[in-house]
Formats: structure tokens, C-alpha cells, sequence
């Protein structure tokens, strides 16, 4: 037996020999309507499974905890300061958490928001000297801490998906993927001052602008924002426990387009211009905080102009997050399913 729509066609190739060229048009009309309802009756039969198949499960729930790190001026290790892992000091690692809620329109592509919450800091007291360029950053003796509140908008890249017979097939499989986007975070970094009963305690840097930022004696000198952007890129492997649970590890690092994530950054400055912009509390604070390098130290301490930072590297930090992710079912697949009518003769 034919299909409906061949039959179809070879009653309208005969009336279309029949006609002349205002009923062939007419035919070809009603023809191609015909067609389209059949096209439509048999997508209306498929597309419920269909949907199920395709649409189950594109979206997740979870959340991460992991340790955040710093990568500032201060601390370090032996050597000239450098990025990344070599200049990294563990006894500073704090921890972080963070909610997320990621879509997947294809297996191999993920789009994830997330909200992340955690503290950075660094000492040069952690600095062991050997006697090398390590010296100068340890007698300097700066240190800062910052809560850091983060939102990102990052793509999620699987390209093993590609390599896979069945992607839908999730169960026990094992996915390595690629992380990149755009973040804003808030920082507010702090300084320690010690009282006169030797306890110490901590001051917001920002107010104290501990370089001159903001100035007219350093008018090349601007104030930093505690809002900034960052682009968080980095990459993961995720495993799935089931179709609905996954877990997963990752490394973000998050590129900064500031220098004073730690409040250092360029030269000392003469100590007499805090009294000249800031009130007299803030600027014996001011005086204090911006340099200590000759607190307890049997080296003579900096003076102005001399080097506190390195202006043309900027800060930046990282997390390693651990990820439990919950895949949410629902959405179209449902819809389909309780649906009896075709969502293609819907006009």
C-alpha cells in the first residue's frame, strides 16, 4: 500500500495534466496544503518522544565549595615574584562557596550562572628569606585580607561529546570540559594594625589611599573601584552518578583588570600628604599601614618613592571548586507529555 502522500502526488501530477495554467495553480495549492497535513500528522505521532529524548534533563541545580587564592604583590615564595601556582602560599588557601544554575541547549554546550562567596589574603610575613630578591618583598611587611562577593556568566564546553555514540547516554560517564566568561565581583581590602596592648586589628585600605590614589600630588594616581569585572576561564572534568546527579572538580582563574585587589601597586609616598588630604584619624592610620617595613626588622625601612608594587602585573585569583549538580527534569518533555493536541497546526 502507497503512502498517503504518494497517492496524493499522483492525483495532483494527473489533474495537473487535465487543467490549464490557472487550475494547475490552483491543484499545486491544494496539493501543497495536503502534503503539509500529512508532513504534520506524522511529526504530531513522533515529536512527544521526540522531546522527551531531546529536551529531558537541560538544565542544573547545584552548588560548589573549594578553596580561593590570591595572586597579588604580597607573599610569595623564593625568588623574584612571579604569577600564578609559583608564587602561592597554603597557609593562606580560605574557602569559598557558590550556587549555580546551568541550561544546556546541546550536550556539548552549557550556559552557567553563578553566585560565589569567599576571602583572599597574603602576607610577606610568609616569605622564607634565602637571601635573593624574596629580601625586599619580606621587609616590606605588608599584608591585607578581602571578602570577595562574585557573580559570572560563564559558556561550558564538552567537546569529548563529539567523540561519544550516545550522548544522552549519561550514566556513569566521564566528561572533561572548558570554562569561559564574564564575571563582577566586590572586593574591600583591609590592612592589620597593631594596638598598644599588641592585639591586632584590621582597617579598611580603600579610605586610607595608601599610594596617593586620588591625590592632587599624584594626579596620575586614580581611585580604584571596589565593583569591578573579571573574566573567569579555566576547565573541569565532570562525572555523572546518574542521569540526574553529576559531580565535578574545577579550576577557575579569574583574570583582573586592577592592581590594588591587595591596595598595592606602585611607590611609597612622602607620609606628610596624608595629614594634607585626610582627616587626622585616617591619616595617622594612613601613616601607619602604608609602610611597616621597618617594624621589628633590623633593615632600614623604605622611603618615598621607592618601590611598594609591581604596577604592570595585575592581581588576580583562583578557585578549585568541587560541584554537586542536580539535573532538573520538567520543562517541554512535560508539556508534550500531557498534551494531546499538535503544536504544529497551532495557527
Amino acid at each position: 500500500m502507497k503512502p498517503l502522500f504518494l497517492c496524493e502526488w499522483e492525483s495532483g501530477i494527473q489533474t495537473i495534466g487535465k487543467l490549464n495554467l490557472i487550475s494547475m495553480k490552483q491543484s499545486l495549492h491544494s496539493l501543497s496544503w495536503k502534503c503539509v497535513s500529512v508532513l504534520a500528522i506524522t511529526l504530531c505521532a513522533y515529536l512527544p518522544s521526540f522531546s522527551q529524548e531531546e529536551e529531558k534533563n537541560t538544565t542544573e541545580l547545584g552548588f560548589t565549595v573549594g578553596p580561593m587564592v590570591a595572586l597579588t604583590d604580597l607573599g610569595g615564595h623564593v625568588g623574584k615574584g612571579t604569577t600564578f601556582i609559583k608564587d602561592y602560599n597554603f597557609n593562606t588557601t580560605k574557602l569559598a562557596i557558590g550556587a549555580f544554575f546551568t541550561a544546556y541547549p546541546t550536550p556539548w554546550l552549557g550556559f552557567r550562572l553563578s553566585a560565589n562567596f569567599g576571602q583572599v589574603e597574603a602576607f610577606d610575613a610568609d616569605i622564607k628569606e634565602k637571601g635573593g630578591d624574596e629580601d625586599s618583598r619580606f621587609n616590606r611587611n605588608l599584608d591585607f585580607r578581602s571578602v570577595i562577593l562574585e557573580g559570572t556568566a560563564m559558556a561550558e564546553f564538552y567537546p569529548t561529546v563529539f567523540l561519544e555514540d550516545d550522548p544522552e547516554d549519561v550514566t556513569g560517564r566521564l566528561r572533561p570540559y572548558g570554562v569561559l566568561g564574564l564575571g563582577l565581583f566586590h572586593f574591600n581590602p583591609q590592612g592589620s594594625l597593631s594596638d598598644g596592648n599588641g592585639d591586632t586589628y584590621w582597617v579598611d585600605l580603600r579610605p586610607l589611599h595608601t599610594e596617593g590614589e586620588g591625590f592632587s600630588q599624584y594626579p596620575g594616581r586614580k581611585e580604584y573601584s571596589l565593583t569591578q569585572i573579571n573574566i573567569p576561564m579555566g576547565a573541569g572534568i565532570k562525572y555523572f552518578l546518574s542521569e540526574n546527579v553529576n559531580i565535578s572538580f574545577e579550576i577557575i582563574y579569574r583574570k583582573l583588570f586592577t592592581d590594588y585587589l591587595d591596595d598595592v601597586s606602585t611607590t611609597y609616598i612622602n607620609p606628610k600628604d596624608f595629614a594634607l588630604n585626610l582627616n587626622p584619624t585616617l591619616a595617622a592610620q594612613a601613616v601607619a599601614i602604608s609602610n611597616k617595613s621597618a617594624q621589628g626588622y633590623n633593615t632600614p625601612g623604605y622611603e618615598a618613592g621607592d618601590k611598594r608594587g609591581t604596577s604592570t602585573n595585575n592581581d588576580a585569583y583562583f578557585t578549585a571548586g568541587f560541584k554537586v549538580a542536580f539535573r532538573l527534569g520538567g520543562g517541554s518533555a512535560d508539556r508534550w507529555r500531557n498534551s494531546t493536541h499538535c503544536p504544529l497546526l497551532r495557527f
